[in-house]
């Protein structure tokens, strides 16, 4: 009965751990909403983090390639809105990345330079943190950047286990697109993926329940056209 009891406990926490995961699963472009992962590209570990700095699973997610992914057209300044398959369950800040494909999106290994162009972070104005946990989160395509094909990275750094002690997870997903009106005089600062995120970055190591004042996200600062 123990043995019985004790397989009833780790299934349960399991099924806990599984249900507060979450995936980035579909594109709006201003008020049209595109089915799951019809323009964003499909990863294969369900809607499970990466908690590895060093993987290449950080770029787009684990397994997702673009070659079975539509790019869609979108003009700069234009609104657009990554929705999950449901609201942001962990503590964290969100950011927004860009990579300008060298050809066409569906065929980029997103191994190139990426730029920041957003982040959500966390507002401290009533004297304790306040997260943006929502279950879509929408900006703009910035209007300064090159005309082609690019992949909008979006990533959820989910900071509720503080390390050492606990692992940081990123939830990430990214979507083809083809930019065109920009002016293309955009001068941001770029960084790899992997590589962009350290285990010594303050946004990284910090205890969200312990004297937690203030906060940096890790990576670059955001494009400002």
């Amino acid at each position: 009965m123990k043995s019985f009891a004790n397989l009833a406990i780790v299934a349960a926490l399991a099924a806990n751990s599984a249900s507060a995961h979450y995936i980035f699963q579909q594109l709006s472009v201003d008020s049209t909403k595109y089915g799951p992962f019809e323009y964003i590209r499909q990863n294969s570990n369900y809607n499970s983090p990466v908690t590895d700095l060093a993987s290449n699973g950080l770029r787009c997610n684990v397994g997702a390639e673009g070659g079975a992914t539509q790019t869609i057209d979108v003009k700069a300044g234009q609104s657009f809105t990554f929705t999950l398959d449901t609201p942001v369950y962990h503590q964290g800040p969100i950011s927004i990345y860009m990579s300008k494909a060298p050809g066409a999106a569906a065929d980029y290994d997103a191994s190139g330079e990426w730029f920041k162009i957003k982040d959500f972070a966390p507002d401290f104005s009533s004297g304790e943190a306040k997260w943006d946990m929502e279950g879509s989160y929408s900006y703009t395509i910035p209007s300064c950047i090159e005309d082609g094909e690019y992949l909008i990275r979006i990533q959820s750094l989910a900071i509720h286990n503080p390390w050492p002690s606990g692992i940081p997870q990123f939830y990430i997903s990214c979507a083809q697109v083809k930019v065109s009106g920009g002016s293309g005089s955009y001068n941001p600062t770029t960084v790899q993926i992997p590589g962009a995120f350290k285990e010594t970055d303050p946004g990284y190591t910090a205890n969200i329940y312990s004297n937690f004042h203030e906060y940096t996200v890790p990576g670059p600062g955001p494009l400002i056209c």
